[in-house]
């Protein structure tokens, strides 16, 4: 758990060093937008493991250097992407980080909403196929039962 944060962190700090060193050469946002979209990864790989940590052990959730470390790492962060958006809407224009920010935001929403969409429509089809397998046993067991009759009432008319 400790190397997946490390992880995260190294590749936010990677991000933010490779916006800082392209920042200033860079026409236009698609040139550091790898950085950006690595940025905002390292962010969540970091709130990820750190939201994980609520089902580890007290001592490893609760230790004084774990806390600390979460805390410097998570205000360290804050004061980068900060920097970051600073040096973004100053090489671009006021507004150019909110407006990637919004329309982050607006494409997670979009994808959670299909993923949702999805998960229904495929619960929808799952009812369905076992509403039709259980209409098609018991049409079976309609048929199975005229069979049957049919059967009696053949062997009690040549019987009789």
């Amino acid at each position: 758990m400790i190397a997946e944060t490390l992880a995260g962190i190294s590749l936010f700090k990677a991000a933010v060093d490779g916006i800082k060193g392209a920042i200033g050469t860079a026409n236009d946002v698609g040139e550091i937008a790898g950085f950006i979209d690595k940025l905002f990864e390292g962010e969540s790989q970091v709130q990820q493991e750190r939201n994980k940590k609520s089902g580890v052990g007290l001592g490893e959730q609760f230790g004084v250097k774990s806390v600390a470390s979460e805390i410097i790492n998570a205000k360290l962060a804050k004061e980068q992407m900060y920097e970051i958006a600073q040096m973004v809407d100053l090489r671009f224009g006021a507004g150019t980080w909110r407006g990637i920010v919004d329309e982050r935001a607006r494409r997670l929403r979009e994808a959670k909403e299909a993923e949702a969409e999805k998960r229904k429509a495929e619960l929808a089809k799952r009812r369905q196929f076992e509403d039709n397998m259980k209409q098609g046993a018991a049409g079976l067991a309609v048929l199975g039962v005229m069979v049957l009759a049919i059967i009696g009432m053949l062997y009690f008319a040549t019987r009789g």
